[in-house]
């Protein structure tokens, strides 16, 4: 008893010393000579893992890019600046997974048991980004009784409009889409926001509704008992909620199931995410019900999904598919050690670290023998390059597909994949992940040597198995339907709407 109380203590002096050994050096300024050590490392190891590096940009261009960058570095920076300069950089090889880490602030479990018990400060809104606007859609306190439809124009005095435009350097997508920075900003413009200034107990904002300007201040109050409990219920995890992989963050569902008529001739299904937890037990059940209702048409919403498992999606279309079909190429790396550079220890705590410790040797020689090499290029043996039988429950009726520039990674491959073979009316607007694949699957951590700065690598070239278009941009909607920011605040859905007109003429013929 008393060993383990010393491994206790000693873990918790080394996190805390860990913790502020991070927080010194990432208020220290890093000499220019050494940021620019930082910029020749990130290209090498770019250059050495990344399958598909100069697939959207030029070899020359990325390197005029970065030489521009490194004339430009003449006096110290701390992480945070250095990262707003090279991740532009980053973001200009277009490729929407490759993204510097932004450097921000470690807390201790105080600090962060003390925010647990608090509210957010911008958190409790809904945000809609246009061109260089931001508005608020959903007010989920009431707070101030601030009506959706409200536009920020300032926050403690600074223009949002000069946040967005410097973040949206910050966010690129795979080639040449036009359609998924804003809804990739609108997600993460306060990670942005706080990591500059902190995280705030309050805020000012100016205003504007129906043309007229107001000025509230933002608290970041206490929660009540009553909501500390709410939170307690909220992570319960019943069956409901791991057949739907429900999201505590968020108080929401990444998969649910309805019938949209009373006959049930309308499945529909809505994905927010391939987190793949649970996922084989919501489809078997879901095309179950199907089946047995007989119904004629399958919408699937996939709309603000930004991807996930490759085995989700594959497991989703033998749903979809009356015979075999292959979901995804053989994925490409750079070399035959790639698969052992994922960093298989990160984030393990000591007795993590114990265990796979022991299953190391086991994870080693799987990963040493999982590439093969054909026509003088090197693959990585995936299931879902490999034929897959359809399912014996799979749905033969006419499918639509619910797509936007929110619908990224693994939602554009099945959407591409659906659209190659016919297999379904594609209808929003494009999809914010390419038509032709991405770089991704899993990942080399790597973290540049003076600045410090994570920079999560991808490793494998993923492409779904089609007729490329070699339109550098993402999967195009065989109708396109836009949604504006009335029909948000008006709760309309123009896009599912046309889905259900369509059905509804199909009826009467």
């Amino acid at each position: 008893m008393k060993n383990y109380l010393v491994i206790f203590l000693l873990t918790m002096l080394s996190s805390c010393a860990s913790i502020r050994r991070h927080n010194e050096q990432r208020a220290s300024c890093i000499p220019p000579e050494q940021l620019k050590e930082d910029v020749d490392y990130a290209y090498s190891k770019l250059q050495q893992m990344h399958p598909q590096l100069y697939w959207y940009i030029p070899k020359k261009e990325l390197e005029h890019k970065l030489d521009s960058l490194k004339q430009t570095l003449r006096e110290p920076l701390t992480p945070l600046q250095f990262y707003f300069k090279l991740q532009p950089v980053i973001a200009g090889i277009r490729e929407g997974h490759l993204s510097l880490r932004i450097p921000r602030k470690k807390f201790t479990k105080q600090e962060i048991k003390k925010f647990e018990h608090q509210k957010g400060l911008f958190s409790r809104f809904e945000y809609y980004v246009a061109d260089d606007r931001m508005y608020i859609i959903q007010n989920r306190d009431s707070i101030e009784n601030i009506k959706p439809g409200t536009e920020i124009l300032t926050i403690n005095n600074v223009p949002v409009s000069d946040y967005i435009k410097k973040y949206r350097g910050l966010i690129s997508s795979d080639g040449y889409n036009t359609t998924f920075q804003p809804y990739f900003l609108k997600d993460l413009f306060f990670n942005f926001y706080t990591a500059e200034n902190g995280l705030a107990s309050q805020a000012t904002i100016t205003t504007l509704y129906n043309g007229e300007k107001r000025t509230y201040t933002l608290n970041r109050e206490s929660k009540s008992e009553t909501d500390l409990e709410k939170d307690k219920e909220m992570q319960k995890r019943t069956a409901e909620k791991k057949l739907n992989d429900y999201v505590t963050s968020s108080n929401s569902y990444n998969r649910s199931f309805k019938f949209l008529d009373k006959d049930s001739t309308i499945a529909y299904i809505k994905v927010r995410s391939f987190s793949r937890e649970y996922s084989e037990e919501f489809y078997k059940k879901s095309f179950l019900k199907i089946k047995d209702a007989q119904s004629k048409y399958l919408i699937i919403d996939v709309r603000n999904n930004y991807g996930g498992s490759l085995y989700e999606i594959n497991n989703l279309y033998s749903y979809l598919s009356d015979k075999p079909f292959t979901l995804i190429k053989p994925s490409q790396v750079n070399s035959r050690d790639i698969p052992l550079r994922t960093n298989y220890f990160r984030k393990s705590s000591p007795l993590d670290y114990a265990f796979k410790s022991i299953a190391y040797p086991s994870y080693f020689f799987a990963q040493a023998f999982s590439t093969y090499k054909k026509d003088g290029k090197i693959f990585y043996k995936m299931k879902a390059d490999k034929p897959t039988k359809p399912n014996k429950n799979a749905f033969h009726g006419k499918v639509f597909v619910l797509i936007n520039g929110g619908s990224f990674s693994a939602s554009s491959i099945i959407t591409a994949k659906l659209k190659n073979d016919k297999r379904a009316t594609l209808v929003g607007e494009e999809t914010g992940g390419a038509n032709d694949g991405t770089v991704a699957g899993f990942y080399s951590y790597q973290k540049l040597p003076n600045s410090e700065i994570r920079f999560p690598i991808g490793l494998l070239l993923v492409q779904p198995n089609i007729d490329f278009s070699d339109s550098k941009k993402g999967v195009l909607p065989d109708v396109v339907v836009n949604e504006s920011l009335q029909d948000i605040i008006d709760k309309k859905d123009p896009q599912l709407d046309w889905i259900k007109n369509e059905i509804a003429k199909e009826k009467e013929k």
